[in-house]
């Protein structure tokens, strides 16, 4: 049964709201709050004594949507899930997940996740992840995620990851591998914020492993206050395949970011471009957007908005 409390926050992890025809896994406090599979696709607990589900999405599968969010209200609750995703030839899917926690206590509350997919030949999937964190007035438990997520595409096949931190995570290490064959293309767009004394720490690689392969990472971040930042992606060409990385941060207050993009070569047809850059909000844009009419203040949330979207 969902409280008020638990729609608020599939809203803003899933943007959730009401009922829906869709594919839905609706995982609370480390139970099944529902579950929906459709026709083409089976979302089915796992038989290894694993905690997690499996989600099988039929051959030429196209224009539907799978559902699977993570929401905690109880401080303490500690848990480590696997989420299988099977995704047949010649399909055009949106998954969408996400973790939302609500401490309301004085204990660390913790979600682990481990996702792992194999992408069909020929499809097409768009997959979208919201973390976010929030507590009781007064309380102090710490809000921890630790996503994993490996990713192997078929010849041919097209992911469009975008992940996204909201912002109360007071400690994250995400951990990406994606394994590209010929034809492919994994585009990756992270956004993430942190502010107060939060810490997170992204490590991904993508491997380029077939002809024609593509990869393409865009990074954006804004650190406040003294949070910490580590941005470590890895482009690795291992055939005649194109990959880009581009960082782009914002530092405010007595923060630190660490921006390390890697590019390796292991094929003389491979063709890798990185860029990093890291700097605050300069003077003359928040001067222009003050001239119509904007605080200093409003100013500055307005460009965070546009870097963050």
């Amino acid at each position: 049964m969902m409280n008020e409390l638990d729609k608020s926050l599939l809203e803003k992890i899933a943007d959730l709201t009401g009922t829906t025809v869709d594919a839905l896994n609706i995982r609370k406090d480390s139970g099944c709050a529902a579950r929906q599979s459709t026709e083409n696709i089976e979302i089915s607990s796992k038989t290894d004594g694993k905690e997690g589900i499996d989600i099988r999405i039929k051959d030429g599968t196209r224009g539907e949507k799978c559902y699977i969010p993570v929401i905690i209200s109880k401080t303490g609750l500690s848990e480590m899930v696997y989420n299988d995703f099977y995704i047949g030839d010649d399909c055009d899917v949106e998954i969408v997940a996400g973790c939302g926690i609500h401490n309301s206590g004085c204990n660390e509350s913790r979600h682990d996740g481990v996702h792992t997919f194999h992408i069909g030949k020929n499809s097409r999937v768009r997959y979208a992840e919201k973390h976010y964190g929030e507590n009781d007035p007064g309380e102090t438990g710490k809000n921890v995620m630790n996503p994993k997520t490996e990713v192997f595409l078929g010849e041919n096949s097209v992911m469009q990851m975008d992940t996204v931190q909201i912002r109360g995570i007071d400690s994250t290490r995400r951990e990406t591998a994606f394994h590209c064959e010929k034809g492919s293309e994994i585009v990756v767009t992270e956004r993430l914020l942190t502010h107060g004394q939060q810490v997170a720490e992204s490590d991904m690689v993508i491997e380029l492993n077939g002809d024609d392969a593509k990869g393409r990472v865009i990074s954006r971040s804004v650190a406040q206050d003294q949070s910490q930042q580590v941005f470590y992606p890895r482009m690795v060409g291992n055939a005649a395949c194109f990959g880009h990385v581009q960082c782009d941060s914002i530092i405010m207050d007595d923060a630190k970011i660490r921006s390390i993009p890697e590019i390796c070569a292991n094929s003389v047809d491979a063709r890798l471009v990185h860029e990093a850059a890291i700097g605050k909000i300069a003077g003359d844009q928040i001067l222009k957007l003050m001239t119509l009419g904007l605080t200093a203040e409003e100013a500055e949330e307005k460009i965070l908005n546009g870097l963050l979207k």
